[in-house]
């Protein structure tokens, strides 16, 4: 009863009254990352939501567009000004994504939507974590945020689905506050894309294959 009506319903009404509250530190983001980002402060991007169905997500931009003498983009790291790092060391970014949870394409607890590019690279296990909406932050993200394995990040996610109830939420908000308030798990690029992971993977596998059929 909880998953299937409660939760959307709580989703909806806190997103709202979070959005009401929080508007003036909004506001002033929004002027500073417009400042900060010399243009628009947001940054939108496509994610697969529940049963992979494809929505906007958006968050406060933390990288800049500088580029280099040739015109293209530079690394990540080196275009994470003082002030996007802020937002994520607070997970500030985040915030925008009250709007997602407001119109239904997520939840304020779920697992993190990830990029479109790495669904075909999903087991069938780790897909379950599709099965619900995804969240604002979720049970790996109390549970390491970016300090974890690929593999770690999905079996996290895979047992809040199994054991989502009112209980398992009220936790994972309590351990949220508690690493984002020391900071813990926070890494620039601590781990590779997964799509690339996952095909070193398969590639690795296929060798070993061949090797073992060799001898």
């Amino acid at each position: 009863m909880y998953a299937k009506f409660f939760k959307r319903l709580i989703d909806f009404t806190l997103s709202l009254c979070a959005l009401i509250v929080l508007s003036p530190i909004l506001l002033i983001l929004i002027i500073i990352g417009a400042v900060a980002m010399k243009g628009n402060p947001f940054f939108t991007q496509k994610r697969p939501g529940k049963n992979e169905k494809i929505f906007r997500l958006i968050k406060f931009r933390t990288m800049t567009n500088a580029k280099d003498k040739n015109g293209n983009l530079l690394p990540d790291e080196d275009r994470v000004c003082a002030y996007g790092n802020f937002l994520r060391k607070t997970s500030l970014d985040e915030l925008p994504e009250l709007l997602n949870i407001l119109v239904g394409d997520m939840s304020i607890i779920g697992p993190r939507p990830l990029l479109v590019k790495y669904l075909p690279y999903y087991t069938d296990e780790e897909r379950k974590r599709h099965s619900i909406s995804p969240g604002l932050t979720g049970y790996a993200q109390a549970h390491g945020r970016n300090a974890i394995t690929w593999e770690k990040k999905f079996e996290l996610d895979v047992w809040y689905v199994e054991h989502l109830t009112f209980a398992t939420d009220i936790k994972v908000i309590i351990d949220t506050i508690k690493v984002v308030l020391s900071h813990d798990g926070v890494a620039l690029n601590a781990l590779e894309d997964f799509d690339e992971y996952r095909k070193k993977q398969q590639l690795q596998n296929a060798d070993s294959k061949i090797g073992e059929s060799a001898k």
